[in-house]
């Protein structure tokens, strides 16, 4: 007769926790996959089945089996047929070499919840959410460092209980659905057999301990929603798209978890004058024929609103692009500036005076 408690390497006394951690250090040991013994696997398990449950001990304790409910023996084991072929490890040279489940669906989350293979965290103190938002400047602004005040409706600290999701002062006890583990047992039965894995206590949602008295503003979260002002710096030179990260300003996490982030995406404004390509902002002059052709100096603004004074030269053609140096955005994060580029157009009248209209006849007429 097999004895379940020597299988797993532990007394009769052994409490549920001691015979969970046995099992999980056996099942690693010698899982097939891993190089270990799948006979042995397979033993282990069935040990587990029985001793995990307090029923099934009790029987077992007393008879030294274990009977099924109609009344026969009940048969702990399992058929462990692998899906990939008759050998374990026995895998086509396409398939991936650790033991993933993928294709398996739930069963692939089971046995990662079993052997660590991916399985969800046992403690659900994570942290808070992190938060995207878009944030729409001009072109103006960034130009040069600046601050921007937003209200972002988030998740926020709880004043009350300062996050612990208890009323002041009241006293933090161990959890009686999971006695302290974060973790509750949950048995799934499948194709293989019946499998033990434990997953996050819905109770206390992880942290193996709740509060006699639970907050009264929110309800033992630790958390409340509202709207914060939130500053955010603008770096000079930040372009389209570009994403500003805001350590700990996304939603607080539950019972006093640290907060996620806030990354804000910015939308530059569309510009009435200028387009920007990267560090480049480039406009048109529309000037008249006359000054094309004459040529002379004319007067125009930048970004930052400064006059600066062109000269044109005699017999410039429109589409003529000029290139004013240091005249454009500044480098993100750098030094220096990039280009202003100025094309140029030409204007022509909609409507002309009698005296206009013959000066152009008479130019006409010179082949002009």
């Amino acid at each position: 007769m097999k004895d379940y408690y020597e299988i797993l390497g532990v007394k009769k006394t052994a409490s549920p926790e001691e015979i969970r951690k046995a099992f999980y250090k056996l099942a690693h040991q010698y899982h097939p996959d891993k190089g270990g013994n799948e006979a042995k696997f397979k033993e282990i398990n069935e040990a587990y089945q029985v001793l995990s449950n307090k029923e099934k001990r009790n029987q077992y304790d007393q008879f030294g089996r274990v009977f099924s409910a109609q009344g026969g023996e009940d048969n702990t084991g399992w058929d462990f047929n692998w899906p990939w072929g008759d050998e374990p490890g026995g895998f086509e040279a396409n398939q991936e070499s650790d033991f993933g489940f993928g294709g398996l669906g739930d069963l692939g989350e089971m046995f990662g919840e079993i052997f660590g293979f991916g399985g969800q965290a046992r403690k659900s103190a994570k942290k808070g959410r992190d938060i995207e938002i878009g944030l729409e400047i001009s072109l103006e602004q960034a130009l040069k460092d600046s601050e921007k005040e937003i209200e972002l409706e988030k998740f926020n600290l709880c004043q009350r209980c300062e996050g612990s999701g208890g009323e002041p002062g009241t006293p933090v006890k161990e959890c009686f659905s999971c006695r302290g583990t974060g973790q509750v047992q949950q048995i799934k039965r499948t194709f293989l057999g019946s499998f033990t894995s434990f997953v996050v206590c819905p109770e206390c949602k992880g942290e193996g301990k709740k509060p006699e008295k639970p907050c009264n503003v929110c309800k033992g979260e630790g958390r409340i929603r509202g709207v914060e002002t939130i500053k955010i710096f603008i770096p000079a030179g930040v372009d389209q798209n570009q994403v500003i990260k805001i350590e700990s300003k996304g939603d607080f996490g539950r019972k006093g978890a640290r907060p996620g982030d806030l990354y804000v995406r910015i939308v530059l404004k569309n510009h009435p004058l200028f387009e920007r390509k990267g560090d480049d902002l480039f406009t048109t002059l529309n000037l008249s024929f006359s000054q094309l052709a004459l040529g002379g100096e004319t007067e125009i603004q930048d970004l930052a609103g400064h006059k600066i004074i062109l000269t044109i030269s005699a017999g410039s053609e429109p589409g003529k692009m000029l290139r004013l140096s240091g005249k454009g955005m500044p480098h993100f994060q750098g030094h220096g500036q990039g280009n202003l580029y100025v094309q140029l157009g030409i204007k022509i009248p909609k409507k002309l005076t009698k005296e206009q209209k013959e000066l152009l006849e008479r130019l006409k007429q010179k082949g002009i």
